[in-house]
């Protein structure tokens, strides 16, 4: 077994009376999964902005990652402001833009994944509870997807098996050569691993994804062992290679991210 990357601080990059945003590093818990001593950002921050909370203020997140996602968060100060986000993403005012890379070159510039989710294990037997799968009775979820650069990259693997039936696409196109692309995601709906998913449905899978990658054996063997030299060996990265990058009130503000150092180097 080998460590984790450390968690990272986090950098605000804009703060006003009603709101903060946040650029988050991998690893870093938006809010607490369980009643232990495990650092998270919304903790963090209640600590940051005790004064506010003190005279009425709240910590309510209003873009939610995924540990392992990087970039930008919203962050609501007052009960009337979070409101006032959380309708913003009903009406889709609220935009936001991700940057992934991936398995495989293909044959798109720009695509649109039109397919809807829902939780797979509500439709067969799934060792991992909040796994999602495409099916017709789930939620509506539509992803855009822009090519933004091809690379290629020297590595040793063994090759992943191919996805199981009503997956998504074999995985076997994608990395018969060690190419890879920079994509840019622009999420339509805000569904559960909505990005992760609709790539992997189309045969470009996030690298390092532990669940909707090439087995997700390797998620259960993660939770049991941690990260180790084989699964560094068969993800690449010890986490998944998505970041938020940008984040926009429809005509009000915008803010952004760059691309953080791991993917960076991975790119390199």
């Amino acid at each position: 077994m080998i460590e984790s990357p450390p968690l990272l601080d986090f950098k605000i990059i804009d703060e006003t009376d009603d709101y903060a945003v946040v650029d988050k590093p991998p690893f870093l818990l938006i809010h607490p999964m369980k009643p232990d001593a495990t650092r998270t950002l919304w903790q963090e921050l209640r600590g940051l902005f005790a004064f506010e909370i003190a005279v009425g203020g709240q910590v309510s997140i209003v873009n939610r990652l995924d540990r392992e996602t990087s970039g930008v968060v919203l962050i609501a100060k007052k009960a009337e402001i979070a409101r006032r986000f959380g309708l913003l993403m009903q009406r889709r005012q609220l935009k936001k833009e991700y940057l992934a890379i991936v398995y495989g070159w293909p044959d798109w510039e720009r695509t649109l994944v039109d397919s809807a989710l829902d939780r797979q294990g509500k439709h067969r037997d799934s060792a991992i509870w909040l796994k999602q799968m495409i099916h017709p009775s789930g939620a509506p979820a539509e992803t855009e997807f822009k090519v933004e650069r091809r690379f290629t990259r020297s590595i040793g693997r063994a090759r992943p098996q191919p996805a199981r039936r009503g997956e998504g696409a074999p995985f076997e196109n994608a990395q018969k050569s060690d190419k890879f692309i920079l994509i840019r995601a622009i999420p339509h709906t805000g569904r559960t691993h909505q990005i992760r998913l609709h790539l992997s449905s189309i045969g470009h899978p996030l690298v390092g994804d532990k669940i909707y990658g090439p087995d997700e054996q390797l998620y259960l063997r993660f939770i049991e062992t941690g990260w180790t030299t084989e699964l560094e060996r068969q993800l690449l990265l010890p986490r998944h290679a998505l970041h938020s990058a940008r984040l926009a009130i429809e005509g009000e503000h915008e803010w952004a991210s760059p691309l953080p150092h791991d993917l960076a180097e991975f790119m390199t």
